[in-house]
């Protein structure tokens, strides 16, 4: 899947390069990692193309604009904060049968996100329920919640491990019977803090899905991961 200045998992979006003299405690990577995934500067733009492979190699193709805001508008990192509730806005332009379709989500840290889809074709606003929040956003690989992010509570960190690249760090929900995953593994570049690769793993411990950044880009003085795959293994469907 090819995207313009759109983050692995749907936002890394103006990332800064944090350097360490030693490895920090796993809360501090995640963190970092977090705020550089979804949190860099007040607000964001990302224009969007997104290829959609099937299994048969056909291949289908969505267009959109990503914008963000936070709530307060201040730099989370400035008050040593890493969350914060956000205003999205997704708003898609190609193909003809998405032309106009929005999707609007409040991001939320202390309950559930807030998501609307409104249907251009149908004149309809749709509730996203909670529970629907790790289904295929637009057919894609990329789920509802990939959009804004998961909540960092949701989840046990772990530091697994390091090489001279990466901080590994393992992940596995806090409420297992509320996701289809047992765990995750996210490979984190030191310098950068950008998540490179994510590995999901299913209830039988198989790796399943692996997001991948493809390419990363100086923009505004900031690496930015400007093309990502997302790939089903079980189906070799890719995004």
């Amino acid at each position: 899947m090819a995207l313009k200045q759109l983050f692995l998992g749907f936002s890394t979006l103006l990332a800064s390069s944090v350097v360490f003299s030693a490895t920090p405690g796993v809360d501090e990577i995640v963190n970092r990692t977090n705020y550089t995934s979804y949190y860099q500067g007040q607000d964001g733009k990302a224009k969007v193309k997104m290829t959609i492979t099937d299994a048969q190699n056909r291949t289908r193709t969505r267009e959109f604009v990503i914008l963000r805001r936070d709530v307060p508008t201040t730099d989370a990192i400035e008050n040593n904060a890493y969350e914060g509730d956000q205003k999205m806005y997704v708003y898609f332009s190609r193909p003809a049968d998405v032309n106009k379709m929005v999707f609007m989500v409040l991001k939320k840290i202390e309950s559930d996100d807030d998501r609307w889809p409104y249907l251009p074709a149908l004149d309809l606003v749709k509730r996203i329920a909670a529970s629907d929040k790790r289904t295929s956003f637009v057919g894609s690989n990329f789920l509802y919640e990939d959009v804004s992010g998961r909540n960092l509570a949701a989840d046990k960190h772990l530091l697994i491990g390091t090489d001279d690249n990466y901080y590994i760090v393992e992940n596995t929900p806090v409420k297992p019977e509320d996701v289809e995953f047992s765990k995750y593994i996210m490979y984190i570049h030191k310098t950068t803090f950008l998540p490179i690769s994510t590995e999901y793993y299913d209830k039988q411990g198989k790796k399943y899905k692996t997001y991948t950044a493809l390419a990363v880009d100086t923009i505004e003085g900031r690496p930015t991961i400007t093309k990502s795959e997302a790939k089903n293994l079980n189906t070799g469907a890719a995004l």
